[in-house]
């Protein structure tokens, strides 16, 4: 064979190749364009469907969602998810405020039921307008007080902007002082109560009155629920090497419904037969949390039950 013909067959050859390769090629382009063509139209369906959502939430729907893209990944499925978290925790602030809304009316009709009553029959003549009649409506408004400061306390501290007051402060003192006023009662109620903090604990970067509101509050819980007989006791020690304090509050009472306990620091959770309004606990969660500490229970019905709570011992820097 000539090397003319080789060149020949050789050219021809590369020619049929290279044909070949232009078929594949236009093969394939057009395979990428059917490809994008689909998924730009699947997106433009996303799209509209996002818009569409963004106006059924824009009207008051939070329940409305959209289907994720069949894409595993990029940002179209991004946005969608997105959207979808924002919706759900839209769904749940809104069930949340309407639980807030019928707990706060069932909480304010007693006493209003209680003031209006004894005014009706002060004003009709059933009732003398004496001390007994006007005490009871003013013990009432000491109630319906006392609820919105409660109210305005937890609606500070979730959102955040509740004030603290920060000084060096002795716990020792502090709980002992907290304990203390509570003494009498719990000897009345033949409740033994006392106190113990650790003489190596520092002075804490705390706003005492908030801290003292946070052990009455568990001090008055664990006497409504310990019978005759029973015990409190507070103790406090050094934690995470000196970094925190642990505070305990044990009682020997009944103990919490194991129903209740995953939500005994929810808004307005509380027993059936409970007489408070159901925010001490919640409150005590935001104060401790306030201050950048931790707050958790464990309680076993017929037991006892036990708060314990952190604190950090400085104040962590803005």
């Amino acid at each position: 064979m000539s090397l003319v013909t080789s060149a020949i067959l050789a050219a021809g050859s590369l020619g049929h190749i290279a044909r070949i390769l232009g078929i594949v090629i236009l093969v394939a382009g057009g395979v990428a364009l059917t490809t994008a063509g689909r998924s730009f139209r699947r997106a433009g369906m996303s799209l509209d469907e996002l818009v569409d959502a963004a106006r059924r939430v824009e009207e008051g729907d939070y329940t409305t969602r959209v289907a994720e893209p069949i894409t595993r990944r990029g940002p179209l499925r991004e946005l969608v998810r997105g959207f979808n978290s924002m919706a759900g925790r839209l769904e749940a602030d809104e069930e949340q405020r309407r639980r807030l809304l019928a707990d706060v009316s069932h909480e304010l009709r007693t006493p209003l039921a209680v003031i209006q009553g004894n005014i009706e029959a002060i004003l009709d003549g059933v009732h003398e307008a004496d001390d007994a009649h006007l005490g009871a409506i003013l013990d009432e408004t000491h109630v319906l007080a006392r609820l919105v400061d409660d109210l305005r306390t937890v609606a500070l501290s979730e959102g955040g902007n509740l004030p603290l007051h920060r000084e060096p402060t002795d716990l020792a003192i502090l709980a002992a002082e907290s304990v203390a006023s509570f003494q009498a009662t719990a000897e009345t109620a033949g409740v033994g109560l006392d106190v113990h903090v650790d003489d190596d604990i520092p002075l804490l970067d705390i706003d005492p009155v908030r801290i003292r509101e946070v052990l009455s509050n568990l001090v008055a819980n664990a006497l409504r629920h310990t019978p005759n007989g029973g015990s409190i006791r507070v103790t406090a020690t050094s934690a995470a090497g000196g970094e925190s304090v642990e505070i305990v509050v044990r009682d020997t009472g009944t103990g919490i419904d194991p129903a209740l306990l995953p939500h005994v620091f929810d808004r307005f959770a509380k027993a059936a037969n409970s007489r408070g309004s159901g925010l001490g606990l919640a409150i005590a969660r935001g104060l401790v949390e306030a201050h950048g500490g931790s707050i958790e229970v464990e309680s076993t019905v017929g037991t006892g039950t036990v708060f314990r709570l952190r604190l950090p011992v400085r104040a962590a820097a803005n």
